[in-house]
C-alpha cells in the first residue's frame, strides 16, 4: 500500500513539475495565480522588450482612435455558442499601455482620442464656469491650453482567433494504475499599421501572433489492494492560459516591431543608432525568419540587457557561402 501510495505521488509530482512555466521566460503559466486578493499581473517578456528599447531622437505623438475585435467570433461552449465575445474588447487599452511601456514612456507621446467627446465635454464645462464666475470672455491659455495633436495615427486590431490549432495527448496505464495529459493550442493575432497624418500615406504595417496554450494534466489509479477492497484514485488538474494575456503580448510585440520596423524605414531613429544597430541586426534576423522569438529573448538575457547586445557571425557559415 505504501509502494502504490508513493508510486502515485511521484506520477503526480512529475506531472506537475513537467509543466510548470512562468510569464517571464516562455510568455505563460502553467499554474495561475492562487490568491484570494487583489494582484498585479506578471511582466510579460515582450513588456521587458518595450521596456529596454533604447531612448529615440525625439518622442512621437501618436493616437488611437480604436484597436476594435475584427474577427466577430463569439465564445463557443459545450452547451452552444454564447453572446460572449472570444477575445477581450479591451484591446484598445492594452495599445495605450503598450505604447507607454516602449522605452519607458521615451518613444510616444499618447493623445487622447477613444473618448474625445467626454473631453471636450469636461472642457466645455471648464470654459463655461470661467465665463459665468470669472467673467473671461477669452478664456486664460494658462488654465485652458489647446490640445495636442498627432502626427501619426495608429490604427487595426485583432484580426484573427483560430482555435485548436494543435491538439494532442498521450497516456500510459500498468496494473489499473496510469496518467495521461491532453494539450490544446490556440492562435490570436493582430495587425497594426501606422498613418500619417500630414499625408494620409500608411508609414508601416505590422503583424503579430501568440499562441494560447490549454493543458490537462491526470493520473487514477484502479486495483485491488486486499480481499474485496478496492482503491480507486484519481489526481488531476487543467490550466487554461488567459487569453487576456495573450493578446497583451501580442499587442505588446507588434508595438515593438512597429518602433523597429519605422527605424528601418528611416521613419525615426534611435538617438545613439551605432550603439542600437546591434539590437537592429537582431529585429530583422526574426523578421526574415532566421531567428526565433525564444532566440532573441535568450541571447537578451545573456547579454543582460539590450544596450550590450553584439552580432557575432559565424565564421564557418560566413566560408561556406564565401566558397558557394
Amino acid at each position: 500500500m505504501r509502494r502504490f501510495m508513493r508510486t502515485l505521488a511521484a506520477a503526480a509530482a512529475m506531472a506537475t513539475l513537467g509543466g510548470c512555466m512562468s510569464v517571464t521566460e516562455s510568455g505563460r503559466d502553467f499554474m495561475p495565480t492562487e490568491t484570494s486578493l487583489a494582484y498585479f499581473p506578471k511582466r510579460t517578456q515582450t513588456q521587458t522588450l518595450l521596456n529596454a528599447l533604447p531612448a529615440p531622437d525625439r518622442e512621437i505623438a501618436v493616437a488611437v482612435y480604436g484597436f476594435t475585435d475584427q474577427t466577430g467570433q463569439f465564445k463557443p461552449t459545450e452547451a452552444g455558442q454564447t453572446l460572449s465575445r472570444a477575445v477581450t474588447q479591451g484591446a484598445s487599452s492594452m495599445l495605450v499601455k503598450a505604447l507607454q511601456d516602449a522605452g519607458n514612456r521615451e518613444w510616444f507621446t499618447i493623445v487622447e482620442r477613444e473618448r474625445l467627446d467626454n473631453l471636450l465635454k469636461e472642457r466645455q464645462i471648464i470654459s463655461e464656469m470661467r465665463k459665468r464666475y470669472l467673467g473671461e470672455e477669452v478664456i486664460d491659455a494658462n488654465a485652458l491650453p489647446a490640445l495636442l495633436f498627432a502626427g501619426v495615427l495608429l490604427e487595426g486590431g485583432i484580426v484573427g482567433y483560430d482555435t485548436n490549432t494543435v491538439t494532442g495527448g498521450m497516456g500510459a496505464a500498468f496494473l489499473g494504475i496510469g496518467g495521461s495529459t491532453q494539450y490544446r493550442q490556440d492562435t490570436v493575432t493582430v495587425y497594426l499599421r501606422a498613418v500619417s497624418v500630414r499625408t494620409g500615406e500608411v508609414l508601416t504595417t505590422v503583424t503579430a501572433s501568440k499562441t494560447i496554450a490549454s493543458r490537462a494534466i491526470g493520473a487514477s489509479a484502479y486495483r485491488f489492494v486486499a480481499f474485496k477492497e478496492l482503491l480507486e484514485a484519481e489526481f488531476g488538474i487543467t490550466s487554461n492560459e488567459p487569453d487576456q494575456v495573450a493578446l497583451q503580448q501580442a499587442v505588446e510585440k507588434a508595438v515593438y516591431g512597429l518602433v523597429m520596423e519605422g527605424v528601418d524605414l528611416n521613419l525615426w531613429r534611435f538617438s545613439d543608432m551605432q550603439a542600437a544597430s546591434p539590437l537592429m541586426e537582431l529585429y530583422r534576423k526574426e523578421r526574415d525568419g532566421v531567428y526565433e522569438a525564444r532566440d532573441v529573448q535568450k541571447a537578451v538575457r545573456r547579454a543582460g540587457s539590450v544596450d550590450t547586445l553584439k552580432i557575432v557571425e559565424d565564421k564557418k557559415k560566413k566560408t561556406k557561402e564565401e566558397e558557394g
